[in-house]
């Protein structure tokens, strides 16, 4: 039997995730392979992967997909690790660079920037940071998000704006597959993730991406929300249309 695909993104959120598949019996069933958001979006969207802890802005473009586990890259309000940094006002900000590693973020910052923020600055790719550049905002995700709170006089947390915004938990990233996938293997995978959440302490001990362990455990305590419960989902379809009609925007500009 031919082993399933799974691609897991290589940040600091998914450790948990990494510790149980890696230390439960369904590791000799899977193909696991890390990758940066953007990435594992392309590899399920090409079925390079059968599963994928993906950004959720790319599922709707799927030609088929299950969402497959209960469990979600979340937050319910700050998350610390996709924020926007300037040295200047939100409304002062005449240009933002967008990391490219998840399409999901570039297109919440869009959203908060034309909808709550009500600004409108020109948006460029991300390739060099400057942190002494006036009237400029740089979007970030991920484990670099860390080293940038020193480095900027204000921070503008996605999540925490969007709660402002929506009253709604923020959901970045599901497990997806792009095929009907066996019931019993989704029993045992949703059970091996089950078990890195229970174990987060030792997961972090094991693997913390070079972050301070202290501020590791911290950050799963106070900013992520692992459990995809309604008030996701709900705050998830919220975005899904919000997106189109940004999206829909941009073609017709």
């Amino acid at each position: 039997m031919s082993k399933i695909k799974v691609s897991a993104i290589s940040y600091l959120n998914t450790i948990p995730f990494i510790y149980g598949l890696q230390n439960s019996s369904i590791l000799s069933k899977i193909d696991l392979t890390f990758d940066v958001p953007s990435t594992c979006a392309k590899r399920l969207h090409n079925n390079m992967a059968d599963i994928g802890i993906v950004p959720v802005a790319i599922i709707p473009s799927l030609p088929q997909y299950h969402i497959v586990s209960n469990f979600c890259i979340g937050a319910k309000g700050k998350v610390r690790t996709v924020a926007l940094f300037s040295n200047s006002k939100i409304n002062e900000i005449q240009t933002i660079y967008i990391d490219r590693d998840s399409r999901t973020s570039a297109l919440l910052m869009r959203i908060l920037a034309r909808k709550y923020w009500k600004i409108t600055p020109e948006f460029k790719p991300l390739d060099i940071l400057n942190y002494n550049e006036e009237k400029t905002g740089y979007m970030l995700i991920g484990d670099k998000a860390f080293d940038a709170e020193s480095r900027f006089l204000y921070s503008f947390d996605l999540s925490g704006e969007w709660y402002k915004f929506k009253k709604m938990p923020f959901v970045f990233a599901t497990w997806t597959a792009n095929k009907q996938l066996d019931e019993r293997f989704l029993y045992e995978f949703n059970a091996a993730l089950a078990f890195g959440i229970n174990n987060i302490q030792k997961a972090v001990e094991m693997q913390s991406n070079g972050i301070d362990k202290k501020t590791a455990i911290e950050y799963f305590e106070k900013n992520i929300s692992f459990e995809f419960d309604a008030l996701k989902r709900h705050g998830l379809t919220e975005f899904w249309n919000l997106a189109l009609e940004e999206i829909n925007r941009d073609r017709v500009c």
